[in-house]
């Protein structure tokens, strides 16, 4: 993710790459792709494999070795490179913990924030789809009294309602460093993912045929949140990930 023009990944497509030491620097090789906005990063910081562990690197993106190319998206908003390294002479960061425990954290910290943007946009696709039930007439009725329309809106307000719910608690029990952290950043992973690609999607059958064209934004919202479902794990993986931490 960005943050002050510094753009940190952690894919685990990073691992693979190899350092290695020439009189004390460090050269880096290796591909890493689908970097959050890694074409509009300044600086890279860089996790990579050295011999017997992982190590920290920065990297001035106008380095000679580093090439950036910019990856097509199904979400055209959210922006995606391939970042490739040969040869590339980087500075070692001296880390006060271990890399990899550096790398979780900041993992968690972007699955926190990712929840907080899939509960918060399955509630605003709630919202425009509501309003939208109750001012269409169809069969000289609005669409919101029918019954059908009726059990969707329900089911969706139990979805975002849910959904925000395991947000908010995955960011209390991250600030205030809880033990359950973990149970419920995993938790709040998966609930949100699903529960926005279920609202915008079904806000879309709600909607009718006017959904599907651009001049309506909710198709904007579906591909943002299938994009975002595959952002730092799958939902499946989440779940799993979730069961095993409650030792099932």
């Amino acid at each position: 993710w960005t943050a002050g023009g510094v753009t940190v990944s952690a894919q685990k497509v990073l691992v693979l790459q190899e350092a290695q030491e020439q009189e004390r620097q460090w050269q880096l090789d290796g591909n890493a792709s689908y970097v959050l906005h890694g074409q509009n990063a300044d600086t890279l910081i860089v996790i990579a494999k050295e011999e017997q562990e992982l190590g920290a690197y920065v990297v001035d993106a106008t380095t000679p070795g580093v090439s950036i190319s910019p990856l097509p998206t199904f979400d055209h908003t959210l922006r995606m490179a391939s970042v490739t390294f040969k040869g590339v002479i980087a500075s070692r960061v001296n880390a006060a913990i271990p890399v990899w425990e550096a790398v979780r954290q900041s993992l968690d910290l972007a699955l926190v924030a990712l929840a907080g943007e899939q509960a918060g946009g399955a509630q605003k696709v709630l919202d425009f789809t509501v309003e939208y039930a109750k001012t269409r007439i169809q069969f000289g009725r609005q669409i919101g009294s029918f019954q059908a329309i009726k059990h969707m809106a329900a089911d969706l307000l139990l979805e975002t309602e849910s959904a925000i719910s395991a947000a908010r608690d995955a960011a209390r029990t991250l600030a205030d460093d809880s033990q359950e952290s973990a149970q419920a950043i995993s938790l709040a992973a998966f609930s949100c993912a699903d529960a926005f690609v279920k609202t915008a999607a079904d806000g879309i059958q709600m909607h009718g045929g006017i959904a599907f064209t651009w001049e309506h934004p909710a198709h904007l919202y579906l591909k943002r949140a299938r994009a975002d479902a595959q952002l730092f794990g799958t939902p499946a993986y989440h779940r799993e990930r979730y069961l095993q931490q409650l030792g099932a």
